[in-house]
């Protein structure tokens, strides 16, 4: 992680601080949406703030080297920090802007605790017995995002939370689709075992990169229920303004693209990576520039 950045003994200035995670979250921007230009300039600064946040977290509970013990000690300095923050007091860079954001908005400190409860089962829990306990593990560790995001714009209103749960969830088990021979060399395995002895397939299996056509129909039982996740979220997409409406049309647009790009693999994950290509990208600008399903309006309970 790096050092509060400061130019004297003094603490880092709200803009410093804001610049801090803005470099932090374009040095590691993955699908977190940081450096989308559909996002409106003046909100940029203060996702960056969440992301530098969470991305500070994940490298506590990833970091090389250290026993788990020193990891959770960490993951918990931070969740102090997070207390006296929104006690107001802040002194590292990343707390000095997210004080700004969380006072902006009026986030609830719930929703980051449930990032840091999600980054502290990435230490301490490394398989899931059923698809539900990954799903749990989903709403500590994407549904958050979804509705901080939905906050900043504006919006407080249950359904499109609940919606925004559906595709935050779907991203996240995409993620874990996309990644399985990354998150093996970590030793964690997010593909249910129950699962796994459903389809006759062992984590020794997994470790062994054997991708035998019991192991195509287990991930393809994966990704067609996170299909369905990304379906059923995808009313929100017409229910929000154009102020958000782009971001989520591209966010949508790039998970399923992932899981398109699985199919045409044969599900053969544990040997490659799928990855989007330049021409995805351009696929998912074009579809994003699409209407998804009627113009977009706001919720009569959005704020203006």
């Amino acid at each position: 992680m790096a050092s509060p950045i400061s130019s004297s003994s003094s603490l880092p200035t709200i803009e410093e601080s804001f610049r801090h995670c803005e470099n932090l979250a374009y040095r590691h921007y993955e699908n977190f949406p940081v450096a989308s230009f559909f996002i409106p300039k003046e909100k940029r600064k203060f996702i960056a703030a969440v992301y530098a946040f969470a991305r500070t977290a994940d490298d506590f509970a990833d970091e090389p080297g250290l026993e788990a013990a020193e990891r959770l000690k960490k993951l918990e300095e931070w969740r102090e920090r997070l207390k006296d923050c929104y006690a107001g007091k802040a002194t590292h860079p990343v707390f000095i802007a997210l004080r700004e954001t969380v006072r902006s908005f009026s986030i609830p400190r719930e929703l980051l605790d449930l990032l840091l409860d999600a980054f502290v089962s990435d230490v301490s829990v490394n398989r899931y017995e059923t698809f539900g306990d990954v799903v749990t593990y989903c709403s500590k560790s994407a549904n958050p995002v979804g509705r901080i995001i939905l906050l900043m714009f504006g919006y407080r209103n249950e359904r499109l939370e609940l919606l925004s749960d559906k595709i935050c969830t779907a991203l996240q088990l995409t993620n874990f689709w996309q990644d399985v021979s990354i998150d093996l060399q970590k030793d964690r395995v997010y593909i249910p075992l129950e699962d796994l002895r459903r389809f006759r397939v062992t984590v020794q299996d997994l470790l062994a990169k054997k991708t035998s056509d019991s192991f195509r129909v287990l991930m393809k039982n994966q990704v067609d229920r996170t299909v369905e996740l990304f379906e059923n979220g995808r009313p929100l997409v017409r229910e929000v303004g154009n102020d958000l409406k782009l971001q989520l049309r591209a966010t949508w647009w790039g998970g399923m693209t992932i899981l398109a790009k699985i199919r045409d693999l044969n599900y053969e994950v544990l040997q490659k990576r799928p990855v989007l290509s330049p021409l995805d990208k351009v696929g998912i600008l074009v579809r994003a520039m699409v209407d998804l399903g009627g113009p977009g309006r706001r919720n009569q309970t959005a704020k203006p």
